[in-house]
């Protein structure tokens, strides 16, 4: 239970996750503490939606608001981008993009909200970023006022005004860094042939898209 926990919390985190900003602004830490605090609160929100194809449409929002894809693809794929053409670089981020708006659909999305809140601990500024460290409390048993906490580190750059989370941390370990990992994981297993990966990724994607839409269909006779 404990574990299913945490692994639905990173699915969580991850629809916040954002990519660095190529131009960046000083962040004042009234800015960084009111973002997060924002931010949280709307998750928790989406989070309390009954309806099922309302909740995925507001994540999918937040999701796509406060994560550079494009990016993130990139990144993940690492050396191996510039193996690439042009239309294949386009290709794979087109297709990055439904997997990223696939995958966290596939976890148990249910929370009781009520029973989970969070407070910001402290805020350090570093240069052109702020550090922000967060809270979070939840109930694991049928006592509600029993609750455990773990701490969550935001790593915030501003761009135009707008602030976007440039890192997560549970811990040491940072989700950006762990798609990577398992992105050459999988190109390691296809013999380093990117076509196969590509394969191999779209084969996810549309298993889980079709899994995804069958949650929805069955929601629709309950």
């Amino acid at each position: 239970m404990k574990s299913n926990f945490f692994l639905r919390l990173i699915i969580v985190s991850l629809c916040l996750l954002g990519a660095a900003p190529l131009q960046a602004q000083p962040i004042t830490e009234p800015q960084a503490r009111a973002w997060v605090q924002e931010k949280g609160e709307s998750l928790l929100n989406a989070f309390s939606e009954t309806d099922l194809t309302a909740r995925y449409a507001k994540l999918d929002e937040m999701f796509v608001n406060y994560i550079d894809l494009d990016y993130i693809s990139k990144f993940v794929l690492g050396k191996y981008w510039r193996q690439l053409d042009e239309e294949g670089q386009q290709n794979y981020q087109q297709l990055f993009r439904r997997y990223a708006l696939s995958v966290y659909k596939s976890f148990p999305l249910e929370f009781d909200t009520s029973q989970i809140d969070f407070s910001i601990n402290k805020v350090r500024i570093e240069r052109e970023f702020a550090n922000v460290t967060a809270a979070i409390r939840f109930s694991m048993g049928n006592n509600p006022n029993e609750k455990q906490s773990i701490l969550v580190s935001f790593r915030l750059n501003n761009r135009d005004g707008n602030l976007r989370i440039v890192d997560l941390k549970l811990g040491e370990s940072s989700l950006i860094l762990s798609y990577r990992s398992r992105f050459y994981e999988m190109i390691a297993n296809d013999d380093e042939d990117l076509g196969w990966f590509i394969e191999d990724l779209q084969m996810i994607t549309e298993s889980t898209e079709k899994q995804n839409q069958l949650k929805l269909e069955q929601q629709e006779y309950l």
